[in-house]
């Protein structure tokens, strides 16, 4: 079944990330909007979309349209999602969810008043690598959850002029105000913060957080290291085994191997030594590290009336409310 899309956004992000996606999972660039008419038209001839746009509210009005898709600011999320449900057509917005918690919780109120779904692009669940774990995670052998540390770090390209954090913490921060309840199966039901700040616009903080599982943990986010070197890690631990993912694609699990090295007949276990995972990018095709193809084809389940675990509007109103306690915690320690 091909789906209709109207798409608004047309920079860097959506016309490298998002875009190529749609076609694989069934979708078809019915319209697309933008109101830099430089990247609107590049954009339309990659894709070979005749209906163009400047102004998203005229494109909402086009005959044929199936579902909305964006990645633009919050506020034009938040008002462009609001507007699409109005007409009866189903969102997918990129994260985040508006410009506050206020924001995200009037579009769930909406959507599950008129029925129509929004999907919010939390794709650091579909990242390969968080994927096996979270597998992994839900399984028979791993057994209860007992902590989760991450590390989630990007450099102060955020402030052009004056320095205000509020776009890292919507863009960058609000993943991991997913992911750690995500891979802890439970809401975050404690949180605390120590911050360290070498200069305006550098930043690096820990947030420690307990679940409603019991599952503790603690994040590791600032914008003080260089976007050129792998930025991310996690540690799920467990009793005697833990999973490790670095930057996305590598994975390892630790079990409960012995020592081999006064053993003459070792030898690698199926059942207790370390399981490893690497991602083949010599047939690059094939892979989808960070998790967008993933995402958009769970999507599209979900629009076409099939069972899907594709993030909703409710995950993005508990990951905004994660957010605001987090920036609360650290506007007192300012």
């Amino acid at each position: 079944m091909t789906l209709n899309i109207g798409w608004i956004g047309c920079g860097r992000h959506a016309t490298q990330m998002l875009l190529p996606q749609l076609g694989l999972a069934g979708f078809r660039i019915a319209a697309l909007c933008d109101r830099e008419e430089s990247a609107l038209a590049a954009t339309a001839a990659q894709y070979g979309v005749a209906a163009t746009y400047t102004d998203w509210q005229k494109m909402l009005d086009q005959p044929g349209i199936d579902v909305i898709g964006m990645a633009v600011g919050p506020q034009v999320h938040y008002a462009a999602t609001m507007a699409a449900l109005e007409r009866g057509l189903p969102v997918f917005m990129e994260k985040p969810p508006g410009g506050s918690h206020a924001d995200a919780l009037a579009l769930q109120q909406a959507s599950e008043k008129a029925g129509i779904p929004v999907y919010v692009g939390f794709m650091k669940r579909y990242s390969t690598g968080n994927r096996i774990a979270a597998n992994i995670l839900r399984g028979d052998e791993f057994g209860p959850i007992l902590g989760i540390t991450g590390s989630y770090m990007t450099a102060p390209t955020y402030f052009v002029g004056e320095v205000d954090y509020t776009g890292f913490y919507l863009h960058h921060c609000v993943h991991y105000m997913d992911l750690m309840p995500w891979l802890a199966d439970s809401s975050i039901a404690e949180m605390t913060v120590r911050r360290n700040v070498l200069a305006r616009g550098r930043i690096l903080f820990h947030m420690g957080f307990a679940c409603d599982n019991g599952v503790i943990g603690n994040v590791v986010m600032g914008t003080v290291q260089s976007r050129g070197t792998p930025m991310e890690q996690i540690t799920v631990m467990g009793d005697n085994n833990r999973i490790e993912v670095a930057n996305v694609v590598n994975v390892a699990w630790h079990r409960d191997p012995p020592f081999k090295a006064e053993d003459p007949a070792a030898t690698l276990s199926s059942a207790r030594d370390t399981l490893s995972w690497t991602p083949n990018f010599t047939a690059a095709a094939n892979e989808d590290h960070k998790g967008y193809a993933a995402l958009i084809a769970d999507v599209a389940k979900g629009l076409t009336g099939q069972l899907t675990a594709a993030p909703t509007i409710r995950d993005g109103v508990a990951a905004m409310a994660n957010l605001e306690r987090m920036v609360a915690l650290l506007e007192v320690k300012a």
